[in-house]
């Protein structure tokens, strides 16, 4: 019998996050994440965020897809790997506040960033998902929440509590930071080579239009990102073309490689 891993075939989660436009939920979730000054100064503290402002989101997705559509031994190495990046990412706030990545709250809040995340970007571009479907996604979520490190029941129960809770945190206690402020700086305007800066220009702006218009308004404000009707109008028009696009495009291009691997595994040629 094929080892399925943590997740399976069968389930919403192999649906949504195979989808490979979830990258553009990137961004919008690390201003989230960064949003909590605790993960904020773990970035800046123990990251070379500045200068390599996406590599921290491109390690944890590709753990992240291991975790999600790797077998049973490869998922449980990918979560280990995660939870050895954590332990010594600790320390002290610019208020003197003390923090540790492996605190149950900072771990939750970085995973409702991504499950939420995940679940607006595949709606937005890729299909509806049924009330039904959200609420499957969401006790699979989890179980990617425990194994790295959340525990058992650190969350609300429901999709509905689950979206109340976290739009009264972001509402209540979002709190951007001098240290979110520069991270945020490095995802909107990363230092590239001068030589690749024209070429990359186009693709940039087009990834900040995702970023910072994906990003919930009261998130967006505090920040102080700009946004107006004209970018509303270029996200909605780009939103558009993905959705009429992504249909034609081979699963070569459309999905993530492990989500192909993980289902040449379970679903072998007869």
């Amino acid at each position: 019998m094929s080892d399925i891993g943590l997740f399976g075939p069968d389930t919403v989660t192999w649906k949504v996050n195979r989808e490979a436009v979830l990258l553009a939920g990137g961004g919008r979730a690390l201003l989230l994440q960064v949003a909590h000054p605790s993960v904020a100064a773990g970035v800046v503290q123990h990251s070379n965020y500045d200068t390599e402002p996406w590599g921290r989101l491109i390690r944890t997705l590709d753990l992240v897809t291991q975790i999600t559509f790797g077998g049973t031994e490869a998922s449980n190495r990918a979560a280990a790997t995660l939870k050895r990046a954590h332990g010594p990412v600790k320390g002290e706030r610019p208020d003197g506040a003390p923090y540790r990545a492996w605190d149950p709250d900072l771990l939750l809040w970085v995973w409702a960033t991504l499950v939420e995340s995940s679940v607006l970007v595949y709606t937005r571009y890729v299909a509806p998902l049924s009330p039904r479907d959200i609420g499957a996604y969401y006790a699979e979520q989890q179980r990617f929440a425990v194994v790295c490190g959340v525990p058992e029941g650190h969350w609300p129960p429901t999709w509905r509590r689950f979206m109340a809770w976290y739009e009264d945190w972001l509402h209540d206690e979002c709190t951007v930071t001098d240290d979110s402020r520069a991270i945020a700086r490095s995802i909107v305007d990363p230092r590239l080579p001068r030589a690749l800066k024209p070429a990359a220009r186009p693709a940039v702006e087009l990834l900040n239009l995702a970023t910072v218009g994906l990003t919930p308004a009261v998130v967006r404000e505090r920040y102080g990102l700009e946004w107006g009707p004209r970018r509303e109008r270029l996200l909605g028009a780009s939103t558009s073309a993905v959705r009429r696009l992504l249909p034609l495009l081979p699963s070569l291009v459309r999905e993530f490689p492990p989500a192909r691997g993980a289902e040449r595994r379970v679903r072998p040629a007869a």
